[in-house]
């Protein structure tokens, strides 16, 4: 049995934990905060749970699959509901559209949309249905430490079928022409870090996941999956830390032998980072085994920020689906402001979240949670001005779709953004996303999951295989597996 040391207790610390912990070895987490789940943390107020973070289950087979693998059944911890409609969008002159989940009114809601919309889409479902699979089962779990893992004949040919050097944009505007569509197939990209015209079609894989896997909701809430890992852990030789802040990971002879926290030295076997990979290596490694500089971290390309409110409602908002995705405004301009000339966008797109629709729970009975999100660039000035400005400009894009008004009507806010993304999750400059997902960035080419000093691993959303929370489960499990192989 070996110690093994993991800092944070985020989904992939937490995955990884168990893993290690089913396997007989005996594991300590250090978690700076005051409970486990990292981005997907709650806090309750006033009698409203809010989900701080993640707020879209999808790919519930791949999250169920990781639960088998550490002999468990995820519908002992929490069960699931599919929503339907999926989400609704609003859209300009107050139209709006519910997204089905079922098939066959998804392909009868493409014919509204364009000539032969439906058939379009069951033929694009179908080839995006290839490329998840494809990588899923060829790339996913690879831990991108040699080329070899990508120039395997088998991955290799079927590489070919997922057009990774054609754009999501030329993908989808070449088989659509209406703007509805286009806009609900180029949405989940938003958050990748680039515009669609710069992101493989490889994730229109994600419009797979959304469409035909589905949207679901597990009961407690997001954090459902936080806390089933953290029960499993801790009936398997985990122990968690927390309010526990890791000053510093001290070496032997270029191994990662013990961790500082709070003044105390604790030794280990070996060391898993779960937090974030700019923090752990700038400032809690020795400098002699940093692998990257200043300067390569300053020229990555990040995925966006956010501005998100949690507010508690005091009435229920009429209008409003599970999940509402305001497009009314112009996307290609709110995606410019992001990427290519940073700053607060003048007309933003957000998303809104009303758990409450589908869970009694987070709410007290007659009132409304909702939590708002605003995708908006890494490292912007977030003021306290600026962030009643957007809300304000959001009350009132809600009531002019909605017909309701709810800005006197809101007994509980609190407000998070880059600022905050960086203090409470160390987050490099306060991004919310990760590295963006653009092809120089992909794969082998992200940080890489082992560090310079032996024994020490990285987990997490800014090595392989990327941002999510399937990604981050499955960072974990390399990480783990990489630290039993080489103990």
């Amino acid at each position: 049995m070996k110690h093994i040391g993991i800092i944070g207790a985020g989904l992939s610390s937490l995955y990884a934990a168990c893993k290690l912990g089913k396997a007989g070895h005996k594991v300590t987490v250090f978690e700076k905060n005051g409970q486990v789940g990292g981005r997907s943390q709650t806090f309750h107020e006033q009698g409203f749970t809010f989900d701080m973070g993640p707020s879209w289950y999808w790919m519930p087979e791949l999250i169920d699959r990781m639960f088998d693998e550490l002999g468990e059944k995820r519908e002992d911890y929490y069960q699931l509901t599919r929503l339907d409609p999926s989400y609704r969008v609003f859209w300009e002159n107050v139209e709006k559209t519910d997204v089905p989940a079922k098939m066959q009114e998804l392909k009868e809601l493409f014919d509204t949309f364009e000539e032969r919309g439906g058939e379009k889409l069951e033929k694009f479902l179908h080839d995006a249905s290839i490329k998840y699979k494809v990588a899923v089962e060829e790339f996913l779990e690879n831990p991108g430490l040699s080329i070899g893992e990508l120039l395997k004949v088998n991955a290799l040919t079927k590489a070919l079928k997922l057009d990774v050097f054609k754009s999501v944009e030329r993908d989808v505007y070449k088989r659509f022409k209406s703007n509805k569509a286009r806009s609900i197939l180029t949405f989940p990209v938003l958050f990748l870090g680039a515009m669609p015209d710069k992101i493989p079609s490889l994730y229109t894989m994600m419009n797979y996941a959304d469409l035909s896997l589905g949207t679901w909701y597990p009961e407690g809430g997001m954090s459902a999956l936080a806390k089933a890992l953290q029960k499993i852990g801790e009936a398997n030789n985990v122990t968690f830390h927390l309010n526990a802040s890791v000053e510093s990971i001290e070496d032997v002879d270029g191994h990662a032998d013990a961790i500082w926290v709070g003044g105390e030295r604790h030794k280990f076997d070996a060391v898993i980072s779960g937090a974030d990979y700019h923090h752990t290596e700038q400032f809690l490694i020795p400098e002699k085994y940093r692998k990257y500089t200043n300067n390569y971290w300053d020229s990555r390309k990040l995925a966006p920020s956010s501005l998100i409110f949690y507010l508690g409602v005091d009435k229920k908002v009429e209008g409003l689906k599970h999940h509402n995705l305001f497009f009314d405004e112009d996307l290609k301009m709110h995606g410019k402001r992001i990427y290519d000339n940073p700053g607060w966008p003048e007309k933003p797109l957000f998303y809104v979240c009303a758990p409450s629709i589908t869970d009694k729970d987070v709410a007290p009975e007659g009132k409304e949670n909702l939590f708002i999100l605003v995708p908006v660039a890494p490292n912007l000035k977030d003021d306290k001005e600026t962030r009643e400005k957007y809300l304000h400009i959001i009350l009132d894009r809600i009531k002019k779709h909605t017909g309701t008004d709810i800005s006197e009507d809101i007994i509980y806010k609190r407000s998070f953004c880059v600022s905050d993304f960086k203090s409470v999750y160390n987050a490099y400059k306060g991004n919310a996303y990760g590295l963006a997902n653009t092809l120089n960035q992909t794969a082998n080419l992200k940080p890489k999951i082992k560090s310079q000093l032996k024994n020490m691993y990285f987990c997490g959303q800014l090595t392989v295989p990327g941002p999510g929370v399937p990604p981050a489960l499955i960072s974990g499990k390399i990480a783990a597996n990489l630290a039993m192989k080489e103990l």
